[in-house]
C-alpha cells in the first residue's frame, strides 16, 4: 500500500482506468507527461528516468507507443513491474482485499511544470482534492445539470487531471477528449467538438485559444455554433488579453460570448483551483501606472482620463477571487502583510495545500510553513477581495532599483510584424562585474541579415524608449525557446540555454566579458 505506480498519461480510457485502479487498491499513481519534444528519444527517455526516480516508482505503466521510453528509462531502477495496459490486463487477479482510502492518504503525486525549477512531485491527500473539487464545481464554474465538457488539455497537467478529469467525474458530467496533439496540429477539432456537441465548458491556457484563433479563418467560422459556451476558463500561465480578444472578435459570429471567458488562478501545490473571477464577468484588465509598479511596488490604476497611449501603463488581468475556505496574503521580503494595491509575493492557505514534495523536506520547509501557509512563488496585488498576477518572483528583472516585468519586455517585440506571440523569452544576466543585464531571445524566421538586423534595432530601441534600458536581443530559429511539458514558456530555461551557447562560443574564442561580448555580436 502506498506505492507509486508511475502511468505515462497519454490522453486513452486506459489512463483512467489506471489512475482509479490505484485509488481502490491503496497505490499512489503518478501521472508522467506523454510527449516527445523536439529534444528526440534521448531528451524524453533522460526526462522520464529522473521523473521516476524523484518518486521511487515501484510499478510503471505505459501505453504500446511509448512503452519502448519507458523501458529504457527504467533501466538500472529496481522497479517491481513494467508494461503495457495488456500486460497488466493479462496478469492473474488478487485475492488481497481492498481497503478505503484514509482522508489524510495521498491520492496521487502531481509533478510542478517546472517553469522555474525541474518538476518536483506534489503530494495531494484525498481530502485536499475532494475538497478543491468541490469547490471547482460548486463555486467555480457552478455546475449544472446540462453541462457537457471538452477538453484537449494532457491528464499529466494539474489542470487537465483535477480541472477535466477529475471534476467532471466528481460532478457526473460528460466529457469529450481530444488528444493534446490531435489540438496542436487541428485546433479547429477543439472548436468543431464544441460546437457538434452544445457543450458548456472548456479550459485553455491563453496559448490555446490564441492557436485555435490563429488557425481558423474567417470564412470557417459560420461552421461553428459556440452559443451554448457558458464557462471559457483561462488560466496555467500568465493571462494576456490580445489572444483572448481575437479569440472573441473572431468567433462572435459564430455565438461565443466574450463574457464566457473565466480568468482563475491555482497551481499544482494546491491540487489545482485558488481564485476565479465572477461568473459572467469576462477579463477585467487593471491597467495601472508603469513606472510606481517599477520603482515602488504599488499598482496605482490609471485615472479614467488618462490615455494609455500616452501615459506609461502597465496591464494585468484580475484573476477573481479566492474559492471559499482560502486564504490569501501579499507579503513583502521582510514577511510582512502589506495593503491594498500593494505589490509582493503571494501566500495562500487552503484545505488543498499539498502535504509536501515527495521526498524532499528541504524543499517542502522552503515553502511550506507549519501552520499551512505556502509560499506560491508568484508576485500579485490585492483588489479588494480578488488577485491580480504580475509574474513569477523568480522570472523578474532588477535593474537599477527597477522592477521589469519580463512578460512587458516580451509585449514590444510581438508588437512586430515579424515575431508571433509567445515566441520570445525575456530574462537577465549577470555580467562579469556583477551587474544584472536585460537579454530577450526572439523566434524569427527571417534569413536576411540586413533584415534581421532592423528588427533587432527595432525592438532595442523600442525597449529603450519604454523603459530607458538596454536589453540585448538575440534572434534564434523557430522551436528554440524551452518550455515546460504543460506548453509554458520557461524563462529559466531560456536562459540556461542561452548562457551555455555562450560558454560554448567563448571556449572556443578569447575570453572577454560574456554580455559586452554577446552585445557586440548581436546587438545594436
Amino acid at each position: 500500500r502506498g506505492s507509486r505506480v508511475a502511468i505515462v498519461a497519454d490522453t486513452d480510457p486506459d489512463f483512467m482506468r489506471f489512475f482509479y485502479a490505484c485509488q481502490y487498491a491503496g497505490l499512489i499513481p503518478v501521472p508522467l507527461p506523454a510527449s516527445v519534444h523536439l529534444g528526440g528519444r534521448k531528451a524524453y527517455v533522460s526526462q522520464l528516468r529522473r521523473l521516476l526516480s524523484i518518486c521511487q516508482a515501484d510499478i510503471g505503466m505505459a501505453p504500446k507507443g511509448f512503452l519502448p521510453y519507458l523501458k529504457e528509462a527504467a533501466q538500472d531502477l529496481k522497479m517491481r513491474f513494467l508494461g503495457s495496459p495488456q500486460e497488466f490486463y493479462d496478469l492473474p487477479e488478487s485475492s488481497t482485499h481492498l481497503r478505503p482510502s484514509e482522508p489524510n492518504e495521498i491520492a496521487y503525486l502531481q509533478y510542478t511544470s517546472g517553469s522555474t525549477r525541474f518538476p518536483r512531485g506534489v503530494m495531494i491527500t484525498q481530502k485536499a482534492v475532494l475538497n478543491n473539487l468541490f469547490a471547482i464545481v460548486k463555486h467555480g464554474i457552478h455546475v449544472r445539470s446540462e453541462d457537457r465538457a471538452v477538453s484537449w488539455l494532457p491528464y499529466y497537467h494539474d489542470m487537465g487531471l483535477v480541472g477535466l478529469v477529475l471534476a467532471p467525474m466528481a460532478a457526473q458530467v460528460s466529457v469529450d477528449y481530444l488528444s493534446t496533439r490531435d489540438f496542436a496540429m487541428r485546433p479547429r477539432l477543439w472548436l468543431t467538438l464544441m460546437s457538434q456537441n452544445k457543450a458548456t465548458v472548456s479550459v485553455s491556457p491563453p496559448f490555446g485559444y490564441e492557436l485555435a484563433a490563429r488557425r481558423v479563418r474567417e470564412k470557417e467560422v459560420q461552421n461553428f455554433d459556440l452559443s451554448s459556451w457558458r464557462v471559457a476558463g483561462v488560466g496555467a500561465e500568465p493571462i494576456r488579453t490580445e489572444p483572448l480578444d481575437k479569440f472573441a472578435d473572431l468567433l462572435a459570429p459564430s455565438g461565443f460570448d466574450r463574457h464566457s471567458f473565466i480568468p482563475c488562478y491555482g497551481m499544482a501545490e494546491c491540487s489545482l483551483a485558488v481564485t476565479f473571477s465572477s461568473l459572467g464577468q469576462g477579463i477585467d484588465v487593471d491597467h495601472v501606472d508603469t513606472d510606481t509598479l517599477a520603482t515602488e511596488q504599488r499598482a496605482i490604476p490609471l485615472h479614467p482620463s488618462q490615455d494609455r497611449k500616452t501615459v506609461r501603463s502597465t496591464s494585468f488581468t484580475n484573476c477573481g477571487a479566492p474559492l471559499p475556505g482560502y486564504e490569501v496574503e501579499i507579503r513583502n521580503e521582510q514577511g510582512e502583510v502589506l495593503p491594498e494595491r500593494h505589490c509582493g509575493t503571494l501566500y495562500v492557505r487552503g484545505p488543498s495545500v499539498m502535504s509536501g514534495y515527495f521526498g524532499d523536506l528541504i524543499a517542502t520547509r522552503e515553502v511550506l510553513s507549519p501552520d499551512g501557509w505556502l509560499n506560491t512563488g508568484d508576485l500579485a496585488y490585492q483588489v479588494g477581495k480578488s488577485i491580480v498576477i504580475t509574474g513569477r518572483e523568480k522570472d523578474l528583472i532588477i535593474l537599477n532599483g527597477r522592477n521589469i516585468w519580463p512578460q512587458d519586455l516580451e509585449y514590444l517585440a510581438e508588437q512586430q510584424d515579424e515575431v508571433r506571440t509567445g515566441d520570445t523569452s525575456s530574462f537577465s544576466i549577470t555580467d562579469a562585474n556583477g551587474e544584472e543585464r536585460a537579454v530577450m531571445m526572439v523566434e524569427c524566421r527571417e534569413s536576411d541579415e540586413n533584415k534581421r538586423a532592423d528588427l533587432r534595432e527595432r525592438i532595442h530601441c523600442q525597449i529603450r524608449e519604454e523603459f530607458g534600458i538596454d536589453c540585448l536581443i538575440e534572434l534564434v530559429p523557430r522551436n528554440t525557446l524551452h518550455r515546460t511539458t504543460s506548453g509554458k514558456l520557461s524563462r529559466s530555461g531560456a536562459q540556461k540555454g542561452y548562457l551555455e551557447r555562450i560558454a560554448a562560443e567563448r571556449s572556443s574564442g578569447p575570453t572577454e566579458d560574456l554580455y559586452d561580448a554577446t552585445l557586440r555580436r548581436r546587438a545594436v
